[in-house]
C-alpha cells in the first residue's frame, strides 16, 4: 500500500517530471482536486487512468472511504489542480491518516509557485517564512503585523480580487518603503513579476485589472534598516 503525492504544473504543462508521468501511469488510481483539470493533463500525455475527486469540500467526509480504497487497490496518486498537494491545497489530512494506518507515503519533488517567486524576487533566499493564504477578514490585520516583524523574507499567496486591499493594509505595519515582489501567473503566457516598494505596488496595481494566481514576497524589516543606513 502506498500513497504518492504528485506535483503538477502550475501553468506550463511541460513543468512535470518524467518520474511523475511514470508514477501516474503505474498507480492503480488517481485522486485529484478536479477530475477535469487532471483529466486534461493525463490526456495531454496520453495517460489513461481512473480519477476520483478529493478536494477541500469533501476531504473530511470521504477520508475514511479514501483510506479504504487505498488499502483495497495498493498504490494511489494524489494530485492538486496545480503545484504540490497539501501546500495550500488538500492533502495534509490524507497524509496524516495514511501514516496512522501504516500506509507508505512518498512525495515527489516538482512544481510549486512559492520557490520560483522567491528566487525571482531578488530578495534574500537564505531564510524565509511562507504563510500560505492570509485570512480573508478576521485576523488579517494581526497576521500582517506579525509578518511585518519577522526577521526573514516573508511570503504568502493572495487572490487577485484582494491584492490591492491587502497592499493597502500592509502600508502601516510594513511601511510604505518596504520592498516586495508580486509574482503573477508564473510559468504562464502572461507571467509578470513586479518589484518595488509597497507604495509603488499600490500605484501600479490600482491602475490595472489584476488576474491570475499571485505570490507576494516581502523583505524583512532588518534588511530594510540595513539598506536605509
Amino acid at each position: 500500500m502506498k500513497l504518492y503525492l504528485i506535483p503538477t504544473p502550475i501553468g506550463n504543462l511541460e513543468d512535470i517530471t518524467l518520474r511523475a508521468l511514470r508514477v501516474l501511469k503505474e498507480v492503480d488510481m488517481v485522486f485529484c482536486e478536479d477530475t477535469r483539470t487532471t483529466g486534461n493533463l493525463l490526456r495531454h500525455y496520453g495517460i489513461e487512468q481512473k480519477c476520483y475527486p478529493y478536494h477541500i469540500h469533501n476531504e473530511h467526509q470521504t477520508l475514511e472511504k479514501t483510506i479504504a480504497m487505498i488499502k483495497s487497490v495498493g498504490s494511489v496518486a494524489l494530485t492538486s489542480d496545480a503545484g504540490t498537494p497539501a501546500i495550500s491545497d488538500p492533502g495534509f489530512l490524507l497524509v496524516r491518516e495514511c501514516l496512522k494506518e501504516g500506509i507508505e507515503v512518498e512525495c515527489l519533488p516538482g512544481a510549486t509557485a512559492l520557490i520560483p517567486a522567491l528566487v525571482n524576487s531578488g530578495l534574500p533566499c537564505d531564510s524565509f517564512y511562507f504563510h500560505g493564504f492570509l485570512p480573508h477578514k478576521k485576523g488579517k490585520e494581526s497576521t500582517l503585523k506579525k509578518l511585518a516583524e519577522m526577521d526573514c523574507t516573508v511570503m504568502f499567496y493572495e487572490s487577485p480580487y484582494r491584492l490591492l486591499k491587502t497592499l493597502e493594509m500592509m502600508m502601516e505595519p510594513f511601511g510604505s518603503d518596504r520592498r516586495l515582489s508580486v509574482a503573477r501567473e508564473l510559468t504562464k503566457i502572461h507571467e509578470e513579476n513586479f518589484r518595488g516598494t509597497i507604495s509603488e505596488a499600490i500605484q501600479y496595481f490600482s491602475q490595472k485589472t489584476v488576474k491570475g494566481e499571485i505570490v507576494v514576497v516581502v523583505e524583512n524589516g532588518e534588511r530594510r534598516e540595513e539598506n536605509n543606513s
